[in-house]
């Protein structure tokens, strides 16, 4: 099937291009999927977690190749050997709701501490945990975070409604609230320039910040009822997007202002992770079907090109990471297993 793009201005946001069916008689307000005739599928291996009911999830590949997760819902830091398949743990303070875990260069771990108001940084030896307290006692949920390479790390904090750098070294934290009531600051990546992206979840837009001024602008998405979970940023630091509400994969281009966006395979969606390979490929998940679809899109051919149940079911895939040393990524899924997809 071919397709083309259909051009919609709207007032007080950018462009949007919207895939759409060529067929003549197709009406233009009701865009089609652009899957590819063959589809490529994915080899999905999952493990149980050895904790029953504690939400594994953010995966995050160590120097090693070792990986590290937290147990939302089980207060602990997880590690997995792919080699030896064998599973240990850290137990984090009681009540912590670690929501995500990245890991150093140096094998650092560090930990979104969402129910307790600290990230902390453990020891991937002996689990010693130093917290660093938010400044504010209002910002109560750190929530994602991601390294920017230079000592620092950019975090979310969801329901505080307030994003977030720290100074590695000093343990300074810098805030920054989003003049957006209820947004909902989720989903975090730095593209090349070092410059962090936010999905805001509570509203139809982006959030980028100047790392030097700590300046905050807001880009509105084309569609009001769209509601953004994660990004992944492309090597042409085109921001990508999954809209959790009504079923889209999207793209923001900030060098020209505009949107494309691509409806999802499924009738009923709820794309939830998102992760980019070293192929500039998207990768996401479908989290409304009973069985979750985890879904390859190829921007250079714009078409939808594999599709793959999960084996498990899943219930939800929350946050994705691409390792370029074994080209698979990783996940946590709320049927309690930690999952790698081997990619083509």
């Amino acid at each position: 099937m071919r397709f083309t793009a259909l051009l919609v201005l709207l007032s007080s946001v950018p462009a949007v291009t919207v895939a759409q069916d060529n067929d003549p008689l197709a009406p233009l307000d009701a865009p089609v999927s652009p899957v590819a005739e063959t589809n490529v599928t994915v080899e999905i291996r999952e493990w149980p977690v050895p904790w029953e009911a504690t939400r594994p999830r953010d995966p995050d590949v160590a120097p090693n190749g070792t990986i590290w997760f937290v147990g939302q819902a089980g207060d602990y830091v997880g590690h997995f050997d792919p080699d030896t398949q064998e599973f240990r743990k850290f137990d984090l303070p009681p009540g912590t709701g670690p929501h995500n875990v990245i890991v150093d260069r140096d094998a650092a771990l560090w930990i979104a501490g969402n129910r307790q108001a600290y990230i902390g940084k453990m020891n991937p030896n002996n689990g010693e945990l130093r917290r660093y307290p938010m400044p504010d006692d209002a910002v109560k949920d750190p929530h994602t975070l991601v390294f920017t390479g230079q000592g620092e790390i950019w975090f979310s904090a969801q329901w505080a409604n307030v994003v977030g750098r720290l100074n590695q070294r000093s343990g300074e934290i810098d805030l920054v609230e989003v003049p957006i009531d209820k947004s909902r600051p989720y989903g975090v990546k730095l593209d090349s320039t070092g410059r962090p992206w936010f999905a805001l979840l509570g509203a139809n837009a982006l959030a980028t910040v100047d790392p030097e001024t700590l300046a905050l602008e807001v880009i509105r998405t084309p569609r009001e009822a769209s509601r953004l979970r994660r990004i992944a940023i492309t090597s042409d630091d085109r921001v990508w997007y999954t809209d959790y509400s009504e079923g889209w994969l999207g793209v923001y281009d900030p060098a020209t202002g505009e949107f494309e966006e691509y409806l999802n395979p499924s009738e009923q969606s709820g794309p939830y992770a998102l992760a980019v390979d070293s192929q500039d490929r998207l990768w996401f998940v479908e989290t409304f079907p009973q069985q979750n679809n985890f879904v390859g899109f190829d921007p250079a051919s714009g078409e939808f090109f594999s599709q793959t149940p999960v084996p498990s079911g899943a219930g939800a895939v929350r946050h994705m990471v691409f390792d370029p040393q074994t080209n698979s990524i990783w996940f946590g899924t709320d049927t309690n297993n930690l999952g790698q997809a081997v990619l083509p």
